[in-house]
């Protein structure tokens, strides 16, 4: 009987060092497993950041575009309705004063940003219609967009309003 006995402690000591070894194999992969998962919850957070970062900066681009063309139409007439109908034109700043140019210029080397003047046309009940009408040479639509590329293709962001002359 001691024999048996003998060879049933070997046993149960054996086997409890196996589990111990198994163990520590799980403990590891569920602690490798929450790790890669924190890391990419992370990771992602710091992209969609970074991308909410540049929709905020690009409304303030469209922002500020509608306001230069506000200030273009402020110091002249001429200076917004001198522009041709349907081209795309881009806002440069010299440090003094505000342009536009017919070249891409790109803000923070990132942003491509530029606006559009089109005509309008009003009806017999002098309402902005789409098409047909008379020109209205005092009232221009002004469209800016503001575009970037990001990771998943080029984003745009537009904004139009009508710019009538005041003066």
């Amino acid at each position: 009987m001691r024999s048996s006995q003998k060879f049933l402690n070997k046993f149960h000591k054996s086997k409890s060092k196996g589990f111990g070894l198994i163990e520590i194999i799980i403990g590891s992969a569920i602690l490798t497993v929450s790790l890669i998962a924190i890391s990419t919850y992370f990771q992602k957070s710091l992209q969609l950041s970074q991308d909410s970062g540049k929709t905020v900066q690009a409304g303030f681009l469209l922002e500020e575009g509608v306001e230069v063309v506000k200030f273009f139409r402020d110091t002249s007439w001429v200076n917004i309705s001198g522009l041709t109908a349907g081209t795309s034109y881009y806002l440069q700043f010299d440090g003094t004063k505000w342009a536009t140019t017919s070249s891409n210029v790109f803000v923070d080397g990132i942003f491509e940003r530029k606006f559009v003047v089109d005509n309008v046309s009003r009806d017999a009940n002098d309402d902005i219609v789409s098409s047909g009408g008379t020109n209205d040479a005092d009232t221009k639509k002004a469209t800016v967009s503001v575009s970037w590329l990001g990771r998943n293709g080029t984003t745009t962001k537009s904004i139009s309003t009508y710019i009538t002359n005041i003066f």
